[in-house]
This record gives structure tokens, sequence and C-alpha cells, in this order.
């Protein structure tokens, strides 16, 4: 389970705006240390204001600790230098560090000012930055907060949308057995050996296109009609 731990917000609006991000991709556990809460975070939280409803709210630093097995800070400033809390690996790598991890994780943002300090930094485990440029290398806390859980969210299953569902082979294969019987009542072409080439590049067109198995079965509908009322005008 990871929670996201922010160390004492300045921003009621990047509060409100993490926790809708939060809900965005799927995560639902955070923490806030000495944050700066107010109504207004509610107010941009959105429909996430049950995310904050149900924040764990602690004064300290040090007691967030222990609520983790695996600790990971984040930083906007990595350093030029070697430096042991902060040398830090990228998001998708975090995410397959994380590849079959059972116990807690807690994912530390800073404050917006000044970030986790270095003291803080180096009691926790890992250490996580975002690349970005140069010219302006740190990020919007919520920004921040949406790169990371957007990568980890990539190792996460998918949720069962049955519209998404992509198309089966029997599927892609009774629309190409369609497309078939249309010529056929079409009798275009004429030729056998023409309308078979017909019927094998629009199969072949099927095959190579990722098609959701609801756009197939919407385009088999009005096949099978127009199918009917030519079987009907003969």
């Amino acid at each position: 389970m990871i929670s996201i731990v922010l160390i004492e917000p300045e921003g009621p609006v990047n509060i409100g705006m993490a926790a809708r991000t939060m809900k965005n991709f799927g995560f639902s556990e955070l923490v806030l240390v000495n944050p700066n809460l107010t109504e207004e975070s509610y107010e941009y939280a959105v429909h996430a204001r049950d995310i904050l409803a149900n924040a764990v709210i602690l004064e300290e630093f040090d007691e967030t600790l222990k609520l983790f097995d695996l600790t990971v800070g984040t930083t906007g400033k990595p350093g030029k230098r070697f430096s042991a809390h902060r040398s830090p690996i990228y998001p998708w790598e975090l995410r397959k560090l994380l590849e079959g991890y059972t116990g807690r994780v807690g994912l530390f943002f800073g404050r917006e000012s000044i970030g986790l300090k270095n003291e803080e930094l180096e009691r926790l485990d890992v250490t996580l930055t975002i690349p970005t440029s140069e010219a302006y290398p740190v990020m919007n806390l919520a920004q921040a907060v949406a790169v990371v859980l957007y990568e980890l969210s990539k190792g996460r299953p998918e949720p069962p949308v049955e519209a998404l569902k992509p198309a089966t082979k029997t599927e892609k294969e009774v629309l190409v057995e369609t497309w078939r019987e249309l010529l056929r009542v079409l009798d275009y072409p004429k030729e056998p050996e023409r309308r078979e080439v017909f019927v094998k590049v629009f199969n072949r067109a099927i095959r190579k296109s990722f098609l959701y198995g609801r756009e197939v079965h919407t385009i088999i509908g009005p096949l099978k009609k127009a199918v009917k009322r030519l079987e009907e005008c003969e």
C-alpha cells in the first residue's frame, strides 16, 4: 500500500489538488504533517474531499516514520556532487523497485518553498527525483505528485471497464464475415476472385487495428442491417 505524505504543505490549494490527483490515479491514503489545511483545500479537492476528510494528520516528521516499512523522499535538487541522501532514482525506477512489494510505502513530498530538509532525506530509505529542465528544475507540489503517481500507476492492473475491453479474435472474425456477406448480396465485385481480395484486404486492416469490442459491435450492427435490407430488396 502506498501513502502520500505531505510535509508541512504551505499552500491550501496544493493540498486539495494533491488529493484530487491521488483520486485520479486510484490512491487514497494521505498523511499530512502540520498542514495549512483550509476550506479552500476542500474546494480544490473537488470529488476527492473524502481523501482529505480521511487523511492522517500529524504534528511532527518523526511520527510519520513509524507508519511505513519503506520511505521514499522526493527532491527537485538532486545535486551535482555525490551525496548519499541526494543520489536519487527516477519515478520509473521506483515503480520497478516496488514490483511485488507488499509492505507499507510512504512517498514523502516536502514544503513548496524548501522541499524536504537534508536531515529529513537522510532518515528516509530512498530518494526520488523527477527529471526536469535545468532552467527551472523545481516543480509545483501538486504537479510533482501527479507525475510520480502517473508513473507508479503504470504498474497497477487496469480497472475492468467493459466498454474498453479490446476486441477478441472471434469478434473480429464475425466482423470480417459480415463484410463478406455484404459483398455477396451486393454482388460486388462480380468476379469471385476479386471479391475474395476485398475480403482479405478488409481482414488485414481489421487484424492490424486496435479495436475495442464495443467498436466492433458498433460496426457490425449497420453492416448486418444493410445485408438484411438488400436481401429484402431482392
